[in-house]
């Protein structure tokens, strides 16, 4: 029985001793140490996609913004034909499962996987984005599909894009990327022949040069200097699992390892 006692209480004292270090190992501080904030962060930012009604209601809220604004620019006078400038990967689509399905496997973004991916067409619609550009098109306006997607991934973009009925899927509107990743010199292009009044994106990027690969410094201090055209030109997407608010953290260094990507993350955050 003594023994007996003995061995209790020492499974008893294990217990709690293991219940007590689980908080200290859960994010690893060590420089040698690897938590790949990268895939792990993917994964995250894709559960908060999925599942968050939050998460619905800041697209719902874009799109109300963008239809309130779009009403107001009607009652303008314009001398060319209007249009509407729209990003399309978390800007109207949802590309979470391409981000799941990654960090399961440990991998974060490749060209291969993602083309696999945008092929099947089967991107979901965010909240009261097919609403929204079907009632510009109604009312006249164009819409302009610019993005970073490349010539192989225009199929299923097509495909994706007439399965949920946006307006206007087609070559001529649908503008993939062909040599650089700035949309500045399609936006230029576009102007020719149309006034941009409204453009949507995840990126800010996807607005102006005023962010294309700039540091993070002088991104912030932009978002400032125009806070003013958010809300009104401006309608921004919220995308917490990638986009250049990441790469400015890197520095736009494509060659950094998971280690070297750990620290910058570790180190861009402050706690207490």
């Amino acid at each position: 029985m003594l023994k007996r006692s003995f061995l209790i209480a020492g499974l008893a004292f294990a217990t709690l001793t293991a219940c007590k270090s689980v908080p200290q190992s859960v994010v690893a501080t060590n420089d040698n140490v690897l938590n790949n904030i990268e895939v792990n962060g993917k994964l995250y930012a894709a559960v908060f996609q999925q599942n968050a009604a939050e998460y619905q209601a800041l697209c719902a809220q874009a799109f109300n913004i963008a239809t309130l604004q779009l009403d107001l620019i009607l009652q303008e006078n314009h001398d060319k034909p209007i249009a509407i400038v729209t990003d399309i990967d978390e800007t109207f689509l949802d590309n979470s499962p391409y981000a799941v399905k990654t960090a399961r496997e440990g991998k974060s973004y490749d060209q291969t996987t993602w083309t696999d991916w945008t092929s099947k067409g089967e991107a979901i619609p965010l909240l009261g984005s097919q609403e929204f550009f079907n009632y510009a098109a109604s009312k006249g306006v164009e819409i302009f599909y610019i993005t970073n997607r490349n010539q192989n991934d225009k199929p299923g973009t097509m495909k994706n894009l007439v399965k949920y009925n946006y307006p206007f899927a087609d070559e001529e509107h649908v503008i993939v990327r062909t040599a650089e990743s700035s949309k500045e010199t399609r936006r230029q292009k576009l102007s020719e022949t149309h006034e941009i009044v409204m453009l949507l994106g995840d990126n800010l990027s996807d607005f102006s040069t005023l962010w294309d690969k700039k540091p993070q410094a002088e991104r912030i201090e932009n978002v400032k200097n125009n806070r003013e055209q958010f809300g009104k030109k401006f309608i921004v997407l919220p995308n917490t699992g990638y986009g250049d608010w990441e790469a400015a953290l890197f520095q736009y260094r494509k060659d950094l390892s998971k280690e070297d990507k750990d620290k910058i993350y570790n180190k861009s955050v402050k706690g207490f």
